[in-house]
């Protein structure tokens, strides 16, 4: 049995420690930012997923775009982002992105998506124009593409990944036990497939682990021994936080001691880099995990 640092337990109701505090959106830079992504009529996991750093992270300029569009196909059990069937397939919005992103002078940028799995493609040529736009307008940005499951889709993959982007992200979300419970349309060994797929390709390769969801340390360990079998770089954990009534409640607040142990035995493991931490999100800090 692992000693960790006590935790908060209890159910959604149960008061949010300090730890998770964060401060309010303010500044010129917020203002920026939101500004474009307003103007150009963009969608960002910030606004979509109701994510605790949009503050920190809009102020020092910088986001992560969700491309085609905000309705997703999947129904996540952890997830705010809105499940429907999405009607939004815009081939102009790889253009917009890059503009939106040669104004702000991103150094590095973030994009992500919903699932499309009514696109034969899933998305990917979308996906790829995108990244390509960026780099035709921005060839000093860096870019992390942050990729949903393509069901094995492995020749939608390489289009996605094929237009220069520095590194591939696939979420994991959470331990092999609770796949069906978090993400039922989805599955672990797929996931950690499309890590390999990704890795074999040449990238530098990510995934983000959400915690408080019920998983043991012993079960959080061999979701990061898998991860470094399948070729995975770059770890993030963070807290689990419950967007809203209708989604699963959080099982538990970690304590940051037990991330900070977490993160020295992810990096014992084998991993490049971890983030971690109760406020970590995939993309956070991202220009770190180049």
């Amino acid at each position: 049995m692992i000693d960790l640092p006590i935790s908060s337990q209890g159910s959604e109701t149960l008061k949010k420690p300090n730890w998770l505090r964060v401060k309010l959106p303010i500044g010129e830079e917020y203002r920026k930012v939101r500004g474009l992504v307003d103007q150009y009529k963009l969608h960002t996991i910030c606004q979509s997923g109701n994510c605790p750093n949009m503050g920190e992270c809009w102020s020092a300029g910088t986001a992560t775009f969700m491309i085609l569009g905000n309705v997703c196909t999947r129904s996540c059990s952890f997830c705010a982002v809105k499940t429907g069937r999405p009607t939004e397939y815009d081939t102009d919005e790889p253009n917009r992105v890059a503009e939106a992103i040669r104004l702000m002078q991103v150094k590095h940028a973030v994009i992500t998506s919903v699932n499309r799995d009514e696109l034969a493609d899933r998305g990917a040529e979308i996906w790829y124009q995108t990244i390509s736009k960026i780099k035709e307008q921005s060839p000093e940005t860096t870019i992390e593409s942050l990729i949903p499951d393509v069901k094995a889709n492995w020749d939608a993959l390489y289009r996605m990944i094929s237009a220069g982007q520095e590194v591939v992200s696939h979420n994991m979300e959470t331990v092999g036990r609770l796949y069906r419970l978090v993400r039922p349309q989805a599955k672990y060994e797929r996931s950690l497939e499309q890590i390999k797929q990704t890795k074999d390709y040449g990238k530098r390769t990510k995934t983000g682990i959400m915690l408080g969801l019920g998983e043991t340390a012993e079960e959080l360990f061999k979701a990061m021994d898998d991860l470094v079998a399948n070729g995975c770089d770059v770890l993030t954990l963070g807290q689990y936080l419950q967007p809203t009534k209708m989604h699963l409640p959080v099982a538990e607040f970690i304590h940051p001691d037990t991330f900070a142990y977490y993160k020295e035995e992810g990096m014992q493991r084998g991993f490049k880099y971890v983030e971690s931490g109760p406020l970590v999100r995939s993309s956070y800090h991202s220009e770190r995990h180049l």
